[in-house]
């Protein structure tokens, strides 16, 4: 499975999706679906997966989930990058070139006025899931390499003003 049949994976599972919560019924959905593809396919989905996760590791980014969820852990971001990749291949795309553009989604800015998280750490399992149900066993070790590129130079993220410039659609909802 490469990543076009990821992205069509995630979105043709993602579809009934209604509210800002329904991602871990997503995962679900893709996971169930992926089960009843051959073991080769599934481990492929998984490669693409943690590929997809490798280009979002960057600092502008961890930056923008800082300012969305609050604060932002090493596992939150992970979480933070599941979540944006239930979001479908457009909105991943977009955030990942320019992430102040989450400023644009209603579920951002929906977090921005009642607090909230924007996680999905079950989007992180969907291969590992799949494969466990349709082989009864875990993946196989070595099945994907994880290699995040180096991050660039950050900055504090406390910064009021250096988060303003940098994110300002963003910092205008959640610095406000």
């Amino acid at each position: 499975m490469d990543r076009q049949r990821f992205w069509q994976l995630i979105e043709d599972t993602r579809a009934p999706i209604s509210g800002p919560g329904d991602g871990q019924d997503a995962a679900r959905r893709a996971s169930a679906e992926l089960a009843l593809r051959p073991a080769g396919e599934i481990v492929a989905a998984e490669r693409a997966l943690w590929g997809l996760m490798a280009d979002s590791y960057t600092t502008p980014l961890w930056a923008a989930a800082y300012l969305i969820n609050g604060g932002c852990s090493d596992d939150g971001f992970d979480y933070f990058r599941g979540w944006l990749i239930a979001q479908g291949r457009e909105v991943f795309e977009r955030a990942i070139a320019d992430p102040d553009t989450l400023a644009e989604l209603p579920v951002v800015r929906a977090c921005a006025a009642g607090g909230g998280c924007l996680e999905d750490e079950d989007v992180l399992g969907i291969a590992w899931n799949a494969h466990l149900a349709a082989t009864g066993e875990q993946l196989p070790d070595g099945a994907f390499t994880l290699r995040y590129p180096a991050l660039a130079p950050g900055w504090d993220f406390d910064d009021r003003g250096e988060m303003a410039r940098r994110l300002p659609r963003l910092a205008g909802f959640f610095l406000e």
